[in-house]
């Protein structure tokens, strides 16, 4: 296991989580996308692509687990791999398995077949633009390398079964980049606005979109994540603390 590493807890310490200290961390964007799936079928495929220290597949293991689910995960960096299957472990979570491998190597095709997964989802890297951190960790997750948003999405669409589904957090400043990889390969787009604030613009999106779907887009109800005094709002608290799902709490 890598050295130099925290265990800390997830939906109010329900799940344990092994994080490098000086490195790449999970944020709350992690749960909150969990919780945007909505499937509860028993035998569910699903596929974490960029997954970091594993929160996202983590949370859904969690809630899924009596479901009979196999979830993988594929990360990029070895450490953050090795400490997700510990992580796993941890939990008692023997269907979750994360692979170090990149995704626009096509040999990972030997290890995961495309069109196989009922699910994918991802938390891609923000930004191609951005000023990368000095923590190479950091600057692997948050920043675009070769692979940009359209190529990442598109490796999403290949793994997914026709008509699964998709879901991914993202700046709002890529919805115009993300409809357009969309054009005639997904459709019912469903939109969660994420706001800090009630007071302050949305910087974050869910997006849930279907394979080979042709159904209209909807843009849900604004989801706010804080209070005026910075403490979390209750529809917060039931989904980064409980574990209740968007589907539960908001109308799409």
């Amino acid at each position: 296991m890598p050295d130099n590493f925290s265990q800390d807890y997830l939906l109010n310490k329900q799940i344990k989580i092994l994080q490098p200290l000086d490195g790449y961390r999970a944020s709350t964007d992690a749960v909150l996308l969990s919780a945007a799936v909505k499937e509860k079928e028993k035998n569910l495929r699903i596929l974490d692509v960029g997954s970091g220290t594993g929160a996202i597949s983590l949370c859904l293991a969690h809630r899924l687990q009596s479901l009979n689910p196999q979830i993988f995960g594929i990360e990029l960096q070895q450490q953050l791999c090795e400490l997700s299957n510990q992580s796993a472990k941890l939990n008692g979570f023997d269907f979750l398995t994360y692979l170090n491998a990149d995704i626009s190597d096509k040999k990972l095709f030997d290890l995961l077949a495309p069109c196989s997964f009922d699910i994918v989802i991802t938390n891609p890297p923000y930004s191609d633009h951005d000023m990368p951190s000095p923590n190479s960790s950091k600057a692997t997750a948050h920043n675009h390398g070769d692979l940009n948003l359209t190529s990442w999405i598109n490796f999403c669409l290949k793994m997914t079964k026709p008509f699964g589904q998709i879901y991914m957090i993202n700046r709002v400043e890529a919805l115009p980049e993300i409809c357009c990889a969309l054009q005639k390969k997904a459709g019912g787009i469903d939109i969660i606005p994420l706001y800090s604030k009630s007071a302050q613009r949305a910087k974050r999106i869910i997006i849930n979109f279907q394979k080979d779907s042709k159904a209209p887009c909807r843009i849900s109800e604004p989801f706010i994540t804080h209070q005026a005094d910075g403490s979390y709002t209750e529809k917060a608290e039931k989904i980064l603390r409980q574990g209740t799902t968007f589907a539960d709490i908001i109308t799409i």
